[in-house]
């Protein structure tokens, strides 16, 4: 019989006035410590939490709204009590972890887990039940909390385990619990090490000054910020002793690299997953000269690396157990192409049934292999300067017409590359978009994506008759810069990569011009070098005021910017072997204005760029985990 309308009408208001049933309780949990890296869960619990705090709008660009939060709380950065908490041991060159031997291949994760949507949880007694899956292990002991309590659970990696939760012998909730653990390594250059971003940067006194050298009358060295401390005189060791510090000296690499803010990312936004992180990137390095051969790094030390990072990546794969050395003189020179890696090439190389899987290859590299820092030199020292009859800051210096042969050579070095990631790293063939390589982003382009900064010392006057930025020459660095851009994409296409640029759009506007030479509303985006003038006041601000990691315009170090953040100086007796003067010179404050990290991005600019990188990753990761379906 057909249903009446009214009848229909009255159906629905019965249906409608019945109260839903009950929510069933649930087990939700998360891991405790996602980012393995950081030894202190608080730490990573510090960017996770503040992911979380992170509008909508925000989490379009999670990283570098993460970094202006960070920044705006801790002007002086984030990273200067994280960084002796981590797994990477400096004076072994190894990854490993002070409580955990086996970083690299977990056994389990901690992970924390509570009962939700449950009636009367404050007076109820929750029993927890652990069973390990995949065999070989015991039952976990149970354990009786009150039902609104989190509970710590150790979960084995990589089957995980049934745990279930009982009140009074009866189960109310229950769930397998398994976490998602991801290799992600990160190599390549100073675009991927940090360079610029010290994890602890310098301090200045807020009334001392130091000169540097005897004043002409062109130009005067004297007036300068100097660093507090009891040291005597520039180079000394106590001043040695408070240079800028990183996770890794020689190579500069920091915990605001792209790339472990990538993976950092990647750890913080699923609660079932962590991440082990690998990270071997090392300022200076090329292809050749650090990825494939050993390269110790840009500043001295008693330890430098031992190995060419696609070694060094090698041998974290097996666990840090010895994985042999292979001679390969035949296999990576591209017949002759890449002539520097003809004869006696050796690399280690774990057996691939030993190796565990990188989920993640990230790279950043082929800049210096075009000569860098030879073409920033060039636009940015004065054809008259001493410094640029020297050679510049690298012994070299170069235009476009020098670099077009080395931008033709850089696609042999890829396809090298792309050969050790597969036949070395065990990066398969099939799989080789896990490799990500990340594009360069434009140093002194502004907002219309054509001009480049103009002529003048902005940011500069570190260094005033030796610095100032041709507008021509730079405009010819851009464009060896965009045709390295398509070498780079070039080689991705052809070899299968995952290619990340949508950054450099972002950088439009943000380059190392960007910021006020008068009247600026902060220090951040002031573009002047502080110094002591006539009458002992400060301009324009006091150097102790100088906050490296506060939010600001541009997302480039200028030298001024290398000056105030890593300050980088040689000890006394080395300076005084090169140059025979004493160690008060301009060749002090030129190291400190090059070597410190100047035309690298800041900690916003590898944060902008690990977005553009996460958003590639998401998708890469995504299409695996589709195909390996539920059971991995």
């Amino acid at each position: 019989m057909p249903v009446s309308r009214f009848a229909m009408l009255v159906l629905g208001l019965v249906v409608t006035a019945v109260p839903p049933a009950a929510a069933a309780p649930q087990l939700v949990w998360e891991v405790e410590n996602p980012f393995r890296f950081f030894t202190d869960p608080a730490d990573t619990e510090m960017h996770r939490a503040t992911w979380k705090a992170l509008t909508p709008e925000e989490r379009r660009s999670p990283v570098v709204s993460a970094e202006r939060a960070l920044g705006a709380r801790d002007p002086e950065g984030w990273a200067a009590t994280v960084v002796a908490k981590t797994c990477w041991n400096a004076s072994k060159n190894r990854f490993q972890c002070a409580d955990d031997p086996h970083y690299i291949v977990p056994r389990q994760h901690a992970v924390v887990a509570m009962i939700k949507d449950l009636d009367d949880a404050a007076v109820l007694g929750c029993t927890w039940l652990t069973t390990p899956k995949g065999g070989g292990r015991k039952r976990g002991q149970a354990m009786t909390v009150r039902c609104d309590e989190a509970v710590r659970l150790e979960i084995p990696f990589p089957h995980g385990a049934h745990v279930s939760v009982e009140i009074g012998g009866r189960e109310i909730a229950g769930s397998d619990v398994k976490v998602a653990d991801l290799l992600i390594v990160g190599m390549g250059d100073s675009f991927a090490s940090g360079e610029g971003n010290p994890d602890i940067a310098v301090r200045f006194s807020r009334e001392r000054t130091v000169d540097y050298g005897n004043p002409t009358k062109d130009i005067s060295l004297a007036g300068y910020p100097a660093r507090v401390g009891s040291w005597g005189r520039i180079g000394d060791t106590s001043f040695i002793e408070g240079n800028a510090r990183w996770l890794d000296q020689a190579c500069h690499r920091s915990l605001y690299s792209s790339q472990l803010r990538t993976a950092l990312q990647l750890a913080v936004e699923d609660p079932h997953r962590a991440v082990t992180f690998v990270g071997v990137a090392c300022s200076g390095a090329e292809v050749t000269a650090g990825l494939f051969l050993r390269y110790k790094g840009n500043e001295w030390v008693p330890n430098p690396p031992e190995l060419s990072q696609i070694s060094a990546i090698a041998e974290a794969q097996c666990d840090n157990r010895n994985a042999p050395f292979q001679d390969l003189p035949e296999a990576y020179h591209m017949s002759g192409k890449v002539a520097d890696l003809q004869g006696q090439l050796v690399l280690r190389k774990c057996e691939k049934n030993e190796a565990r899987k990188i989920d993640l290859l990230l790279v950043s590299i082929g800049g210096n292999d075009v000569g860098f820092a030879r073409l920033v030199a060039n636009a940015v020292l004065p054809d008259q300067s001493m410094l640029k009859r020297l050679g510049g800051w690298m012994g070299h210096v170069h235009g476009a017409t020098e670099a077009g042969p080395q931008l033709t050579t850089l696609g042999y070095r890829y396809k090298a590359l792309m050969r050790a990631a597969h036949n070395i790293l065990h990066v398969p063939w099939g799989e080789a978009d896990r490799v990500v390589l990340t594009a360069y982003p434009g140093l002194a382009i502004l907002d219309d994506g054509r001009s480049v900064c103009p002529d003048g010392h902005a940011g500069m006057d570190v260094l005033p008759d030796y610095f100032r930025l041709s507008q021509t020459k730079a405009y010819e660095s851009t464009s060896v810069a965009e045709k390295l851009n398509e070498v780079m994409r070039a080689a991705a296409r052809e070899h299968g990569w995952t290619f990340v640029d949508a950054h450099r759009k972002g950088f439009l506007g943000r380059g190392i011009c960007a910021g006020f030479t008068d009247n600026a509303l902060s220090s951040a985006d002031d573009l002047r070098l502080p110094r002591r003038v006539a009458g002992g006041t400060w301009e324009p601000y006091n150097p102790a005021d100088f906050q490296p990691y506060a939010p600001r315009q541009r997302w480039f170090r200028t030298p001024n910017d290398a000056f105030m953040t890593a300050h980088f100086h040689a000890a006394g007796s080395v300076t005084q072997a090169a140059l025979r003067s004493q160690s008060l010179s301009w060749f002090q404050l030129m190291l400190a204005a090059t070597y410190s990290g100047a035309f690298h991005p800041t900690a916003e600019g590898h944060a902008a760029i690990a977005d553009a990188t996460v958003e590639r990753a998401r998708g890469v990761l995504a299409k695996y985990a589709r195909k390996a379906g539920p059971a991995e």
